[in-house]
Protein backbone atom coordinates (compact mmCIF):
# COMPACT_ATOMS: atom_id res chain seq x y z
CA UNK A 1 0.00 0.00 0.00
CA UNK A 2 1.28 3.36 -0.88
CA UNK A 3 0.73 6.56 1.14
CA UNK A 4 1.92 9.97 1.09
CA UNK A 5 3.39 11.37 4.36
CA UNK A 6 3.33 14.95 5.01
CA UNK A 7 6.36 16.35 6.41
CA UNK A 8 5.79 20.40 6.29
CA UNK A 9 5.96 22.51 8.86
CA UNK A 10 4.09 26.12 8.83
CA UNK A 11 6.10 28.85 7.84
CA UNK A 12 4.70 32.45 9.59
CA UNK A 13 6.03 35.73 9.00
CA UNK A 14 9.14 36.68 10.96
CA UNK A 15 9.87 33.42 12.48
CA UNK A 16 13.29 31.95 12.77
CA UNK A 17 13.94 29.27 10.65
CA UNK A 18 17.71 28.94 10.69
CA UNK A 19 20.06 30.89 12.76
CA UNK A 20 21.64 33.81 10.75
CA UNK A 21 19.11 33.64 8.01
CA UNK A 22 16.17 36.10 7.31
CA UNK A 23 12.65 34.93 8.21
CA UNK A 24 10.42 34.55 5.63
CA UNK A 25 8.31 37.81 4.93
CA UNK A 26 4.46 37.01 3.86
CA UNK A 27 1.94 40.04 3.13
CA UNK A 28 -0.15 40.54 0.03
CA UNK A 29 1.51 41.60 -3.50
CA UNK A 30 -1.88 42.79 -4.37
CA UNK A 31 -5.38 43.23 -2.19
CA UNK A 32 -9.15 42.80 -3.04
CA UNK A 33 -9.55 46.56 -3.06
CA UNK A 34 -6.52 47.38 -4.84
CA UNK A 35 -6.82 44.43 -7.89
CA UNK A 36 -10.82 45.94 -8.08
CA UNK A 37 -9.46 48.98 -10.25
CA UNK A 38 -7.43 47.08 -12.48
CA UNK A 39 -10.26 44.74 -13.69
CA UNK A 40 -13.72 44.89 -15.04
CA UNK A 41 -16.19 45.72 -12.13
CA UNK A 42 -16.66 42.86 -9.84
CA UNK A 43 -13.63 41.13 -10.56
CA UNK A 44 -11.13 41.07 -8.37
CA UNK A 45 -7.84 38.98 -6.33
CA UNK A 46 -5.63 38.45 -4.01
CA UNK A 47 -2.71 37.62 -4.33
CA UNK A 48 0.14 36.69 -1.67
CA UNK A 49 3.64 37.10 -1.54
CA UNK A 50 6.00 35.31 0.47
CA UNK A 51 9.70 36.03 -0.02
CA UNK A 52 12.37 33.86 2.16
CA UNK A 53 15.55 32.08 2.03
CA UNK A 54 15.30 28.46 0.02
CA UNK A 55 16.53 26.53 3.29
CA UNK A 56 13.11 27.39 5.09
CA UNK A 57 11.11 24.73 6.80
CA UNK A 58 10.66 21.05 4.56
CA UNK A 59 13.45 21.69 1.20
CA UNK A 60 14.95 19.55 -0.53
CA UNK A 61 18.83 19.70 -1.63
CA UNK A 62 20.27 19.25 -4.79
CA UNK A 63 23.66 19.23 -6.28
CA UNK A 64 23.66 22.72 -7.18
CA UNK A 65 23.24 23.44 -3.49
CA UNK A 66 26.60 22.51 -2.56
CA UNK A 67 28.71 22.27 -6.25
CA UNK A 68 29.02 24.97 -8.72
CA UNK A 69 28.15 22.43 -11.80
CA UNK A 70 25.54 20.64 -10.02
CA UNK A 71 21.90 20.25 -11.31
CA UNK A 72 19.25 22.24 -9.72
CA UNK A 73 15.39 21.41 -8.81
CA UNK A 74 14.49 21.94 -12.07
CA UNK A 75 16.34 19.19 -13.53
CA UNK A 76 15.35 16.66 -10.78
CA UNK A 77 13.13 13.81 -12.48
CA UNK A 78 10.07 13.58 -10.14
CA UNK A 79 10.22 9.62 -10.13
CA UNK A 80 13.46 10.15 -7.72
CA UNK A 81 11.34 11.43 -4.47
CA UNK A 82 7.66 10.97 -5.53
CA UNK A 83 6.59 7.31 -3.73
CA UNK A 84 9.98 5.56 -3.09
CA UNK A 85 10.28 2.76 -0.77
CA UNK A 86 11.13 4.86 2.73
CA UNK A 87 12.91 3.11 5.32
CA UNK A 88 12.40 5.44 8.56
CA UNK A 89 15.09 4.81 11.19
CA UNK A 90 14.70 6.13 14.92
CA UNK A 91 18.13 8.02 15.60
CA UNK A 92 18.17 10.88 18.21
CA UNK A 93 21.49 11.69 17.68
CA UNK A 94 23.47 13.95 18.22
CA UNK A 95 25.17 12.19 16.10
CA UNK A 96 24.08 9.39 13.93
CA UNK A 97 26.45 6.79 13.38
CA UNK A 98 26.33 3.78 10.76
CA UNK A 99 25.36 1.22 13.10
CA UNK A 100 21.98 2.51 12.95
CA UNK A 101 21.60 1.83 9.78
CA UNK A 102 20.13 -1.73 8.23
CA UNK A 103 22.05 -3.90 5.79
CA UNK A 104 23.48 -2.15 2.45
CA UNK A 105 21.03 -4.12 0.53
CA UNK A 106 18.24 -2.65 2.56
CA UNK A 107 19.20 1.14 1.64
CA UNK A 108 19.57 0.56 -2.55
CA UNK A 109 16.88 3.02 -4.30
CA UNK A 110 15.34 3.92 -0.69
CA UNK A 111 14.65 7.18 0.69
CA UNK A 112 16.31 6.92 4.51
CA UNK A 113 14.22 9.10 6.81
CA UNK A 114 16.20 9.69 10.39
CA UNK A 115 13.37 10.42 12.53
CA UNK A 116 15.43 12.26 15.67
CA UNK A 117 12.43 13.81 17.79
CA UNK A 118 14.30 17.69 16.65
CA UNK A 119 11.36 18.78 14.88
CA UNK A 120 9.84 19.04 18.40
CA UNK A 121 11.67 22.00 18.35
CA UNK A 122 10.19 23.54 15.39
CA UNK A 123 9.59 27.35 15.63
CA UNK A 124 11.33 27.92 18.53
CA UNK A 125 14.87 29.47 19.54
CA UNK A 126 15.99 25.74 20.53
CA UNK A 127 15.18 24.49 16.95
CA UNK A 128 19.22 26.45 15.77
CA UNK A 129 20.62 26.64 19.06
CA UNK A 130 22.91 23.89 18.63
CA UNK A 131 23.38 20.21 19.04
CA UNK A 132 21.42 18.97 16.82
CA UNK A 133 21.10 15.95 15.24
CA UNK A 134 23.26 14.83 12.33
CA UNK A 135 24.71 12.34 10.45
CA UNK A 136 28.68 11.92 10.77
CA UNK A 137 30.58 11.81 7.78
CA UNK A 138 31.20 7.91 8.22
CA UNK A 139 27.11 7.42 7.94
CA UNK A 140 27.19 9.79 4.53
CA UNK A 141 29.36 8.17 3.23
CA UNK A 142 27.71 4.57 3.90
CA UNK A 143 24.43 5.58 2.47
CA UNK A 144 26.16 7.21 -0.55
CA UNK A 145 27.75 3.70 -1.08
CA UNK A 146 25.02 2.24 -0.91
CA UNK A 147 22.59 3.81 -3.79
CA UNK A 148 20.12 5.53 -1.19
CA UNK A 149 17.40 7.52 -3.84
CA UNK A 150 17.33 10.23 -1.08
CA UNK A 151 18.43 11.10 2.53
CA UNK A 152 15.71 13.03 5.17
CA UNK A 153 16.59 14.16 8.74
CA UNK A 154 13.77 16.21 10.93
CA UNK A 155 16.78 18.38 12.20
CA UNK A 156 18.17 21.80 11.39
CA UNK A 157 20.47 19.98 8.92
CA UNK A 158 21.87 16.80 8.17
CA UNK A 159 25.45 18.44 8.92
CA UNK A 160 27.22 18.92 12.11
CA UNK A 161 27.09 22.70 12.42
CA UNK A 162 29.26 23.35 15.06
CA UNK A 163 32.49 23.38 12.26
CA UNK A 164 33.22 25.11 9.73
CA UNK A 165 32.85 21.79 7.58
CA UNK A 166 30.27 19.84 5.44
Amino acid sequence: MRRLVDLSHRIEAGMTTYPGLPGPAIGDHLGFDESSGHYASGTEFHIGRIEMVANTGTYLDVPVHRFRDGWGLDHLPLERVFYVPAVVIDAPGPTIEPAVLPAAADLVDRAIVFRTGWSRHWGSVEYGAGGHPHLSVDTANRLVEAGVALVAIDSLNIDDTATDER
